[in-house]
């Protein structure tokens, strides 16, 4: 699977766009959208030159792909899409090496969705400090976790090129 506009969004409305690089919460180097890395996977100094929104956006895409394929690799039951961009969105956010010993994704994987999305408000802490910011992602991310997929109406579907050539058949 691949992360959808709202995971961008997600990531884009919690990290916030920043062009000079910075310290965030943990003490890394951060640029753009909570970048640690560039697109070229060369580590953010505080010393480099600022960047436009449009770069930021490249980075984002660039490094995203990382976390996508976390997901992909440690999820062993079937996801929705809104599953899958809250995980990825947490990988992110947190790192893949977290959401892979987490608690979070072992009852996942057992099968345990709704406790699985309770472990979403245990990582609200940064150097073991509680951060608001944390904790509103957190909940957005279990929330979109929860949220059901819609399905596309059958009239749409139908309306696809595939299914235009299925029926004149």
């Amino acid at each position: 699977m691949r992360a959808s506009e709202k995971c961008l969004e997600l990531i884009r409305r919690f990290e916030g766009f920043r062009a000079a690089p910075y310290r965030c919460p943990a003490g890394v180097p951060t640029i753009g959208y909570g970048s640690t890395r560039y697109a070229d996977g060369t580590h953010v100094n505080l010393t480099d030159p600022p960047i436009q929104s449009d770069q930021a956006d490249e980075i984002l895409r660039a490094t995203l792909g990382e976390y996508e394929n976390a997901v992909n690799r440690y999820v062993s039951v079937s996801l929705n899409q809104n599953e899958f961009d809250s995980l990825t969105d947490f990988a992110y956010n947190a790192g893949a090496k977290n959401l892979l010993n987490s608690t979070l994704l072992k009852k996942l994987n057992a099968g345990d969705r709704k406790g699985a999305a309770a472990e979403f408000a245990k990582w609200n802490k940064a150097d073991g400090r509680t951060l608001a910011g944390l904790t509103s992602r957190r909940k957005s991310e279990r929330e979109q976790f929860l949220k059901p997929v819609k399905a596309a109406p059958i009239m749409k579907l139908m309306e696809t090129p595939v299914a235009k050539m299925a029926i004149s058949l």
